[in-house]
């Protein structure tokens, strides 16, 4: 899929690439759709899962957004990412289903994470946030702003630790300043 889009994608090559006949696929995956979407998925997954292995959460508010912006930004400009975006937005007419796949796995699975540690962020006193979803999709905006735009249209392909560094400076900087309990804001 990666190579080739989802349409281009041969059942076959996928078959020979996973090192499985076509039959056994197909016995896992009835359609190509469901291999994409079981693909997307356990990606995905995968992702949050050690990103969320490289974050203290003990640490303090400012450090914890630090690291969570950081991971956005480097999912986000990872090629995987980029490539499962391209091939969602390129299919959605035809697969909306896929689009939503994606989504549900990636996005809005991030969003939740965000929910649950803003709210127990709030219950320690060092957030203060009226619309907690809100609040998390506004946090993940600002970790990919100048940079996934550029990346996704191919404008720019590779970005130095200084720019992500400065991404990730602004926005917390920026969230910490609305939904920050007042000793964090500065």
């Amino acid at each position: 899929f990666m190579a080739d889009g989802f349409e281009r994608a041969s059942v076959d090559d996928i078959a020979r690439a996973a090192g499985v006949s076509k039959a056994t696929l197909y016995s896992y995956f009835p359609d190509k759709a469901l291999l994409f979407k079981e693909i997307a998925r356990s990606e995905c997954d995968r992702m949050a899962e050690t990103a969320r292995q490289q974050i203290d959460l003990d640490a303090p508010i400012r450090d914890v957004l630090t690291a969570v912006a950081t991971q956005i930004a480097r999912l986000l400009l990872s090629d995987f990412s980029q490539r499962i975006f391209r091939i969602c937005v390129a299919e959605r007419d035809r697969f909306p289903e896929l689009a939503r796949a994606y989504y549900e796995s990636g996005p809005e699975m991030g969003r939740k994470q965000l929910e649950q540690g803003f709210e127990e962020a709030m219950a320690r006193g060092e957030l203060r946030i009226s619309d907690v979803s809100l609040a998390a999709e506004q946090f993940a905006d600002l970790a990919r702003s100048r940079l996934w735009l550029r990346a996704v249209l191919g404008v720019q392909t590779e970005f130095s630790e200084a720019e992500i560094r400065e991404v990730v400076t602004g926005a917390v900087d920026t969230f910490l300043a609305r939904y920050g309990a007042p000793s964090d804001r500065g």
